[in-house]
């Protein structure tokens, strides 16, 4: 099993490309199966849940064409409507083939899905969508069977559903079932992420009437078919936010490519409220700093306030900053995982419920630490980054699930990281 050894104190400089988004491009893989014809993405990171979705896609007859970042599907001749548990155990997003499956064949057949142990993440508001819009679902064996087969036109019907819960998932996968489903479909309380808008804009190029993407009620009106299209991936925000927290707890000056800042305006303001200079020009973010940084209070939620997905991200930073610092977590109940991890490290935090209080230290000490998610991962690289000696981050294929050549790409900016099995 692999792990990365990084030796701490260097400083970061020069220029990264960021990559394409993994959370928007599993849901648009997935929209794949809506297209009678081929459509062809481009942006498309090379990450191991991309990886495991492919495959799962080509379980199923899917014919998938890849070269660099540039991949073809065409769904023309599915043969299996079944996602089966040994494809769905390692990746929670496997459930985004359900809605679509559903709404094309008329029958599904899908693994209750796995992922990172950061929470429960039920797929309930997924099944009550698709039974508002008449789906016949029955949960058997560890297994969702859903199916249309006694619908008119054996077609899912649109429908009006309220999300007792922001999802965003739940979003994407009662969106593709819409599309192809007859009549208007009103989602209320839907997600309002960037990569939901995505996922419409390349459901709008397949042929979809998608309208609202963005805000909280998203209208579909469902048409007779979908074909394929050319979509490139929008930019990971996630990613691109990491970068920038690790540059400003190292010191140094780098620039961001391919990188938006419109999506990143809750991680841009508390960045600068620690004392980082972040300067924005077109598609690019430069951030500056000189290492020396003020505690700042961290509460996620969902879109467009802070996200979750960089909640371990500035708890790192906060354990090297000036002062004592609140993080709190309101999405997912088991996300403070990386505490104990960073607390080998010579952090000085304490936990209370979903609210983790973090002192900063004047430094971090190098040890030997476990990744226990994917965004946990990346916070431990970002303490090892500053601690002092070498520090031994085991289990990082949590960390090949989100984060394209993390390594290569920060020893170009100068870090001392390296990766051995």
């Amino acid at each position: 099993m692999d792990k990365l050894i990084i030796k701490g104190g260097a400083q970061l400089n020069g220029d990264v490309i960021i990559s394409g988004a993994k959370n928007a491009a599993l849901p648009i893989l997935c929209a794949s199966l809506l297209a009678e014809t081929p459509l062809k993405l481009s942006s498309v990171a090379a990450l191991k849940d991309i990886d495991t979705t492919l495959k799962l896609l080509d379980t199923m007859g899917v014919k998938v064409t890849r070269q660099a970042d540039e991949v073809t599907l065409d769904a023309s001749e599915v043969a299996s409507f079944e996602a089966t548990y040994e494809m769905v155990k390692t990746m929670r997003a496997s459930i985004l083939v359900l809605g679509p499956l559903l709404a094309r064949f008329g029958s599904a057949r899908v693994s209750l899905p796995g992922g990172c142990a950061i929470g429960s993440r039920p797929v309930d508001l997924h099944i009550k969508g698709l039974q508002a819009m008449g789906a016949a679902i029955h949960i058997t064996h560890g297994y969702i069977q859903a199916s249309t087969l006694h619908l008119p036109n054996r077609r899912l019907q649109g429908a009006r559903y309220y999300m007792d819960l922001v999802t965003v998932t739940g979003t994407e996968n009662l969106m593709m079932a819409a599309a192809l489903a007859d009549g208007t479909t009103v989602l209320e309380n839907a997600a309002k992420e960037p990569e939901v808008v995505d996922l419409a804009e390349c459901l709008n190029k397949m042929g979809a009437k998608i309208e609202g993407a963005g805000t909280d009620v998203i209208t579909i009106e469902g048409v007779e078919k979908l074909n394929g299209a050319s979509h490139d991936i929008v930019c990971d925000r996630i990613e691109a936010g990491t970068y920038m927290v690790a540059v400003a707890m190292t010191g140094g000056e780098v620039t961001l490519l391919n990188a938006r800042a419109d999506l990143l305006d809750a991680v841009i303001d508390k960045l600068r409220e620690a004392g980082a200079e972040v300067t924005v020009s077109g598609d690019s973010i430069s951030v500056k700093s000189d290492g020396q940084l003020k505690a700042v209070n961290i509460r996620t939620a969902p879109h467009p306030a802070f996200p979750t997905d960089m909640q371990a991200q500035f708890m790192a930073l906060n354990t090297v900053s000036d002062g004592v610092a609140k993080v709190t977590e309101t999405i997912f109940e088991n996300r403070f995982m990386h505490v104990q991890e960073l607390q080998r490290l010579g952090a000085d935090i304490s936990i209370d419920g979903n609210t983790a209080l973090v002192k900063g230290a004047s430094h971090l000490d190098g040890a030997t630490v476990m990744a226990t998610d994917l965004r946990a991962s990346a916070s431990l690289v970002l303490a090892g980054l500053v601690a002092r000696d070498e520090t031994v981050i085991e289990r990082i294929y949590h960390l090949d699930r989100g984060y394209e050549h993390l390594e290569e790409k920060f020893t170009a900016l100068g870090a001392n990281i390296r990766r051995e099995n």
